[in-house]
């Protein structure tokens, strides 16, 4: 079967009965040069294409992690949407946006990060203005990322993993004195100032708590 849905932010196509084989076979034709991110679980492939009320938040979120770990001093490894997969829990996913934090110095020197024998990436970071098809918190509780940030356009929400479940939380474990309800604030302010101000107010804040 194949669905498909659109919207101003994201158009996804739903792909059933899709073997783990044809999976890893579409990743290698397709290569890393595309625009839009897949999720698989168990035999469902979802495509999506971002489109700008998309893109604009995962950019942003990514200059506040950047701003974040410039300013408290600490190496990161920026993962962009690179793919994570275990074929042993047929599940992978290309989040928006993935870093190595804590684990920074176990992927230092690594050209390639295969999560058979490298750990996952400390933060992922997701952007959904429309619902997904497949259950993304079943892949990454399956791929074992301790934190996600989920933002839908209007809400910020942190999740921590718990044993096997994602646990809503208040404040970030990889920056543990940024709250959700902060961090949310300069999400909701994309709207209202330019940019470069916003950056800029958030540097100030993050300078403000250390």
């Amino acid at each position: 079967m194949i669905a498909t849905t659109s919207s101003l932010a994201e158009q996804r196509t739903l792909l059933e009965n899709i073997s783990w084989q044809t999976f890893e076979t579409l990743l290698k034709e397709i290569g890393d040069k595309r625009g839009y991110r897949i999720a698989y679980d168990n035999g469902m492939l979802e495509i999506m294409s971002p489109l700008y009320e998309h893109e604009n938040p995962k950019i942003k979120s990514d200059r506040f992690i950047f701003i974040l770990a410039e300013e408290l001093g600490i190496e990161i490894k920026s993962a962009g949407s690179m793919t994570l997969k275990r074929e042993r829990a047929k599940k992978g996913i290309e989040p928006d946006n993935c870093y190595y934090i804590q684990s920074e110095p176990a992927v230092r020197d690594r050209e390639e990060l295969d999560l058979e024998t490298a750990p996952p990436p400390d933060l992922a970071i997701e952007i959904d203005i429309t619902s997904s098809s497949v259950n993304k918190f079943a892949i990454y509780s399956a791929l074992r990322v301790p934190e996600l940030w989920l933002y839908n356009g209007r809400v910020l929400n942190f999740y921590q993993l718990v044993e096997t479940e994602y646990v809503e939380c208040d404040f970030s474990i990889a920056f543990p004195f940024v709250s959700v309800a902060e961090m949310a604030g300069f999400f909701d302010r994309t709207q209202t100032i330019g940019e470069m101000a916003l950056l800029k107010s958030f540097r100030s804040w993050v300078k403000g708590k250390i």
